[in-house]
């Protein structure tokens, strides 16, 4: 992963093309994967992970090929924006709750209870808006600069 200018921008291939998507593979590894020692640590994370990236004027199908390598591109404002939907809200609820039942008296189970609960209902929520918020999570792509 590299962030140049306002872009995080990934390694990719791709791997299929049609009429909406183009589907690129990108290799996300962990901050140790550059590790000597990563074959033995259990740390150690790589997977790959598949995006479908939209056709659009600027990313035409007719300009990629299947095993082709391309850089895949997303705006770094984003990045920090799904940093904040996926841990910083969760994490205020948790502790809120926890302040807020702990303050009035409530037993240790009761808030355990109601902290999975809120989060649990959090992250449906999430879930139900997730078309909404996909797109404004848009990926680009562009040709690697050999």
């Amino acid at each position: 992963m590299a962030v140049k200018a306002n872009n995080i921008e990934h390694p990719g291939v791709v791997t299929s093309i049609t009429n909406e998507f183009i589907t690129v593979e990108i290799l996300n590894k962990s901050a140790c994967a550059a590790c000597h020692a990563k074959g033995v640590c259990i740390a150690s994370d790589e997977s790959i992970k598949t995006i479908d990236i939209p056709q659009s004027i600027s990313t035409l199908a007719c300009d990629y090929q299947v095993g082709e390598e391309v850089k895949v591109l997303l705006k770094a404002s984003l990045g920090a924006r799904a940093v904040w939907i996926t841990s910083v809200v969760p994490l205020m609820l948790l502790l809120a709750t926890i302040f807020i039942l702990t303050k009035i008296g409530v037993s240790e189970l009761i808030t355990g209870i109601s902290v999975l609960a809120i989060l649990a209902f959090y992250f449906f929520l999430i879930y139900l808006l997730k078309n909404k918020i996909s797109k404004d999570f848009t990926f680009s792509i562009e040709k690697l600069s050999k």
